[in-house]
């Protein structure tokens, strides 16, 4: 079996134990994922769904986050870990979108990456949740997880987004990495992996020790 057959059969798994590949990250709106992925630095998905109901309830469209004050934000976001860093990135990238982009997130990645406080990470959410563009989001989970499973070989995430668009179907990548974070959650847990209960026990090179 090839890298690329086994990547396929571990997607199918995949599927099949979390048939709903889903972001876990709440929004209405495509500028509210785009600002909930940059509050989800260093934080929790779970804190940043109950920070992000309060920031939008102050600031409920584009524009009046654009000409909030950095402090008042800074207040409401601090739960998320930076609070200061992240309110200055959120007001700029606000005003950004309406004065360049007409209000509206794009949808390449060069563009996106001119935000400020997006990364890849970010702009692979958005291409693929947003604009359903094949995309990897090498998160800690995606990294983690392909590493052990043998579909990657390395920690740095451009070199495993890399990897992983060479073996992975594209209309299948993106919810392949939701489906990971998912899986990374129940059953592959960093500190506690439960092996014997992983749907792809039988193709994972942690769980088998096959030769990769």
């Amino acid at each position: 079996m090839t890298k690329k057959q086994r990547a396929a059969a571990i997607v199918r798994a995949l599927e099949i134990a979390y048939p709903e590949a889903i972001c876990s990250l709440e929004y209405r709106e495509p500028y509210r994922l785009l600002i909930a992925v940059r509050l989800a630095a260093q934080c929790t998905d779970a804190r940043v769904n109950k920070v992000t109901p309060v920031l939008f309830d102050r600031y409920p469209t584009l524009e009046s986050l654009a000409g909030a004050d950095v402090a008042e934000i800074a207040e409401i976001v601090r739960p998320c870990g930076l609070g200061n860093t992240k309110a200055r990135d959120i007001v700029e990238m606000s005003a950004i979108l309406i004065t360049r982009h007409g209000g509206v997130v794009p949808g390449e990645m060069a563009e996106l990456l001119e935000l400020p406080g997006v990364g890849r990470k970010t702009a692979n959410l958005i291409l693929g949740d947003v604009y359903g563009k094949p995309a990897i989001v090498c998160d800690t989970h995606c990294i983690r997880i392909t590493n052990l499973m043998g579909l990657a070989d390395s920690k740095n995430p451009l070199i495993v987004e890399r990897q992983l668009r060479e073996i992975l179907a594209p209309e299948k990548s993106n919810d392949f990495c939701h489906r990971l974070v998912l899986h990374g959650r129940a059953v592959c847990k960093a500190r506690s992996p439960d092996c014997p209960a992983c749907c792809a026990r039988e193709l994972c090179a942690a769980g088998k020790k096959i030769a990769i």
